[in-house]
């Protein structure tokens, strides 16, 4: 394959970040008429009705999404909908600009087909991104935006909610639904959000500003999910399962990047050469379908789950789904697998549905538990 033999191996020649920010400066060239998003939209879509959900009270068209972090400003959301993608989750974005942690800061192990990084929420601010998403539109209507938010690292965790507020009014009128990301180990003291006082805090508030929003707009409230990390303890997981069932948030995405270093092929040298950051791909396949499949159980599968963390091909999607997920999101896959992945990883489920004489993905979700 033309990705895996030549393409792929020359981007890996440059440092991981300008390797991304030159692809998809490339393809947004590709892609700067609607003719061509539309033509690349066909070639890359799998249009089964098995494949379609109902999420949230959103339609999706098929359960792949691309995960946030991939899009942190909102610049590609609209044409990456055309490699595939049942939805985009745009972000993490912040309330105020911040230029992040210093680089180099993006890392790829290969070996292990995966990648650390300590980005640290590196973004222009909420108030660019909604301009920027004020002035632009979806190529297809029933394309789905997921807007990430979180917290700015130079606001103290006391004032993290309102800083939380202000990036969820700012960008509520553009968003199809939003995540509450307190689980990124790249901004100090954002985990601390997830413990049950911070955090029943921080989705109370979040959900009341979302009922007064969409009385002003006259609209639905917009579903809300918290994105939670894979390094929980069962104490920290417990009160979660707890919150969520209080709280009764729309869904979670499970999970984050781990702090964890455990199995790596990659020498220890090279590891302890990169230092810090949360580290994504083949190592979380595991680690993460063991955090949804205890939330399905614990929640009794009421609570929506989007797994997130080793997507790495069309098995580890359809054992995700199989866990309780009912989306999954991919990134560090995506960035190995090219863009033909979401593709082939669709018609891996379409093939599995109908061989295991279901009618609709929705009926995996949670087989396995």
């Amino acid at each position: 394959m033309l990705w895996q033999s030549l393409a792929r191996p020359l981007l890996f020649c440059l440092p991981a970040e300008r390797a991304h920010y030159f692809s998809m400066g490339a393809f947004q060239m590709l892609m700067s008429s609607k003719w061509a998003v539309k033509q690349y939209r066909r070639r890359n879509e799998v249009n089964d009705s098995r494949l379609q959900s109902e999420v949230f009270g959103l339609t999706f068209r098929n359960p792949v999404g691309l995960a946030a972090g991939f899009d942190k400003d909102a610049r590609w959301y609209s044409i990456l909908p055309a490699l595939g993608f049942g939805h985009v989750e745009v972000g993490t974005l912040t309330g105020q600009s911040q230029a992040g942690n210093p680089k180099p800061r993006l890392f790829r192990l290969p070996k292990d087909h995966a990648i650390i990084n300590r980005m640290g929420f590196n973004n222009r601010g909420s108030d660019a991104a909604a301009r920027r998403l004020a002035s632009s539109s979806k190529s297809d209507p029933g394309d789905i935006l997921g807007v990430n938010i979180g917290k700015t690292k130079i606001i103290p965790l006391e004032e993290a909610v309102s800083d939380y507020l202000f990036s969820f009014e700012r960008l509520f009128a553009f968003a199809d639904y939003f995540t509450v990301n307190v689980s990124s180990p790249n901004t100090p003291g954002l985990r601390q959000l997830q413990s049950r006082d911070p955090l029943l805090d921080l989705l109370t508030r979040i959900k009341a500003l979302n009922l007064k929003l969409a009385n002003d707009h006259e609209v639905p409230p917009k579903p809300v999910l918290l994105k939670i990390a894979p390094d929980l303890s069962d104490e920290l997981l417990a009160d979660i399962v707890s919150i969520v069932k209080e709280i009764r948030p729309d869904g979670i995405i499970a999970t984050n990047t781990t702090i964890g270093r455990d199995g790596l092929v990659t020498p220890g040298s090279k590891i302890d050469a990169i230092g810090n950051g949360g580290l994504s791909g083949a190592p979380l396949t595991a680690i993460s379908r063991q955090v949804v499949e205890t939330l399905y159980r614990e929640l009794d599968g009421q609570t929506p789950i989007i797994g997130l963390g080793g997507i790495m091909d069309g098995e580890s999607a359809w054992k995700m789904i199989c866990a309780g997920a009912s989306l999954i999101q991919t990134y560090t896959g995506f960035i190995y697998g090219g863009p033909k992945f979401v593709r082939d990883i669709n018609r891996y489920l379409v093939q599995k549905i109908q061989d295991a004489g279901m009618e609709s993905i929705a009926d995996a979700v949670g087989s396995a538990t």
